[in-house]
């Protein structure tokens, strides 16, 4: 009889689970997102989830969509090998219409904890853990060579990122997902626990997301990696990567608000567009490489 309880129990968790999850997906699909253009091919999409209604709680999402065919927009990293600035001011200083923050550093001396190459430059090499371990958020990649957009995934060796053939690589993660598979995410607090976060994903006709998740607020109490994952998959990515995020978090186009900023960045801890947080890199998009 006690066996049996088990199984009942263990079947109605299951089910409760899968129920909830596909209630969540209808509401998330079903999102009447405000979409704006903002470039020749990029638009910008926000949509605040209220009522607790998205993983039973508030969520605050912003995104752009870029249609990254041809040679515009122009994408690139923004950086500072040792000085931290604002999403804002790499923007400004790289003449970019859009801008969202880029991947782990170093908030007491600056510069990027990951490894970073700029047109063909090392800017930054990996800071790795006792025995040469590598952090979650070294173990992928983001690439950008001859203007295209990839996401790769670290094949186990030692020296991968310096053997990438393309330009510019910025290492990031946890991957979440890469050529239609998802990733096994490790159940540590960091991936489980909910911040803002940011993520880049590629849908399969190629277009690319820039998106913002904010959090540690009552207005949008952010997620785990696990349902950032979920979202990347309901926008329809192939390929997705999560960066830096908590403070962080920022997405910046020109024009938007009263200073660019997009989301709510939460360093300040108050629900307004002027808690940025200074940062190591960006991800830019330019109009022209000339810029």
């Amino acid at each position: 009889m006690f066996k049996q309880f088990i199984c009942i129990t263990a079947f109605l968790a299951l089910f409760s689970s899968s129920f909830a999850q596909q209630a969540d997906s209808v509401v998330f699909v079903n999102a009447h997102w405000n979409k704006k253009k903002v470039s020749k091919r990029t638009h910008l999409l926000t949509h605040h989830f209220n009522e607790k209604n998205l993983f039973a709680a508030n969520q605050n999402i912003s995104y752009l969509e870029v249609k990254n065919r041809g040679e515009k927009p122009f994408i690139t990293f923004g950086f500072d090998p040792r000085t931290l600035k604002e999403t804002r001011t790499f923007a400004d200083e790289n003449n970019a219409f859009a801008a969202i923050n880029g991947t782990f550093f170093d908030i007491k001396n600056g510069g990027s904890v990951d490894y970073l190459r700029v047109n063909g430059q090392t800017i930054n090499e990996n800071q790795l853990g006792k025995g040469g371990s590598r952090a979650l958020h070294q173990r992928a990649a983001i690439v950008i060579d001859r203007n295209k957009l990839q996401i790769k995934k670290w094949d186990g060796s030692p020296d991968w990122e310096k053997n990438l053939g393309e330009s510019n690589v910025m290492l990031s993660g946890p991957l979440l997902i890469i050529n239609n598979q998802k990733e096994t995410l490790d159940t540590v607090a960091f991936n489980k626990l909910r911040h803002p976060r940011t993520a880049i994903g590629i849908k399969p006709n190629g277009n690319l997301l820039f998106l913002t998740v904010d959090g540690r607020n009552e207005n949008s109490d952010g997620m785990s990696l696990f349902e950032l994952s979920k979202i990347m998959s309901w926008l329809g990515c192939t390929s997705a990567i999560n960066l830096d995020g908590g403070g962080s978090t920022t997405l910046w186009v020109r024009g938007q608000n009263e200073n660019g900023i997009v989301n709510y960045p939460s360093d300040n801890k108050k629900w307004d567009h002027n808690g940025q947080r200074k940062v190591a890199n960006v991800i830019l998009l330019k109009t022209s490489p000339k810029q």
